[in-house]
């Protein structure tokens, strides 16, 4: 492992620099990696591991759209492509990766076909954290592993491609073999993780559920709607609009984030913006608190669990889903966006080719 400095706060992460590849194939040269579900996190971390050299099959319903995809993927049916219960029987190590809700629905299923010695992984804290609520309760005899990409499959895939890799938390909630560990980080280092950091199952799934719901989509999505109603009120165009709410921000602003950090950014803006964005983040920061408060309660009560679970199973969820995005989709402010990715030069250029 290496020590990190993270602000003042030394952190141990392993990289392939510590954790080579090599060692993550010897690691993982008896074992045959079932990755059940081919949904979000499925599809890349089975290719991401296909790819690295590790025995790879892949669990998933029949005739679905998602085994149709595996198969254009190049995971054959008998061979690489099985049904969730077969995969699981033949899986050394079992990659849990479909929704939180149908973990709940599938588990007597898969339960039943893990061996003493097996792995069972998760991308994700929530089945076993709220397994009072999901009744995914692990036998004893088996490890209980986590290796949790920090974005989604669609970019662990792209980043492994690019050679970046995307960051990753990993965990051990139950250590059977007495391997659990090393089986984790060789699995983080297989799917192409750009480092690994450690924490709990319970502070994975706290922060990841506060952040989807904050930062990262549900708070994003009502500054960005915020912002817009008030320059449409004023009499700005949809154009302007969504130029000064989103366009900015996606296609140039957090691009300097991404490269040096925030100061960085401000530092390369101009000064009329340095100082407003200086005073106001300080009313903003202090106005959104209280809510990132209440929401961080919900997560740990169990309260998001339970909405989560009962809305997730619900026989018409994807139907009120559906509404609801098309709500979101069929807006001003995303039309508008829509229209805005449309006159974007590479987009041009590919309409009049």
């Amino acid at each position: 492992m290496a020590k990190i400095n993270f602000g003042g706060v030394w952190e141990d992460v392993v990289t392939s620099d510590e954790f080579p590849l090599e060692k993550a194939r010897e690691v993982l040269a008896e074992e045959t990696v079932a990755v059940l579900g081919y949904g979000v996190q499925g599809p890349a971390q089975a290719m991401n591991m296909q790819d690295n050299g590790i025995s790879v099959i892949v669990g998933q319903r029949k005739g679905s759209e998602s085994w149709e995809k595996a198969v254009k993927d190049g995971f054959v049916p008998g061979k690489t492509l099985f049904s969730l219960e077969d995969a699981a029987e033949r899986g050394t190590i079992v990659q849990y990766l479909i929704s939180d809700a149908g973990q709940a629905a599938a588990w007597p299923r898969i339960k039943k076909c893990l061996n003493e010695g097996d792995a069972l992984y998760f991308s994700h804290g929530f089945s076993i954290v709220y397994r009072e609520q999901t009744n995914v309760i692990p036998p004893d005899n088996i490890d209980v592993i986590m290796v949790a990409p920090k974005g989604s499959g669609r970019n662990v895939r792209l980043n492994f491609l690019d050679g970046s890799g995307i960051n990753a938390s990993y965990a051990v909630f139950q250590d059977f073999t007495g391997r659990a560990k090393e089986r984790t980080l060789a699995l983080g280092i297989a799917i192409g993780a750009g480092y690994l950091f450690p924490t709990t199952f319970e502070k994975e799934v706290y922060s990841d559920l506060t952040g989807e719901r904050g930062v990262l989509m549900g708070c994003l999505e009502g500054i960005f709607e915020a912002q817009y109603e008030v320059l449409r009120k004023h009499g700005h165009s949809p154009s302007e609009a969504f130029n000064e709410t989103v366009e900015e921000l996606t296609q140039s602003l957090i691009r300097l984030v991404a490269e040096n950090g925030m100061d960085w950014m401000y530092s390369h803006c101009s000064t009329t913006a340095q100082r407003g964005a200086l005073d106001w983040r300080h009313r903003f920061r202090d106005a959104v608190t209280p809510v990132f408060e209440e929401l961080y309660e919900s997560v740990v009560s169990g309260e998001e669990t339970r909405i989560v679970l009962e809305a997730n199973s619900a026989p018409d969820y994807s139907e009120k889903l559906r509404k609801e995005l098309d709500e979101m989709k069929n807006s001003e402010m995303w039309q508008a966006g829509a229209a805005v990715r449309r006159l974007r030069p590479e987009n041009r250029k590919k309409k009049q080719q």
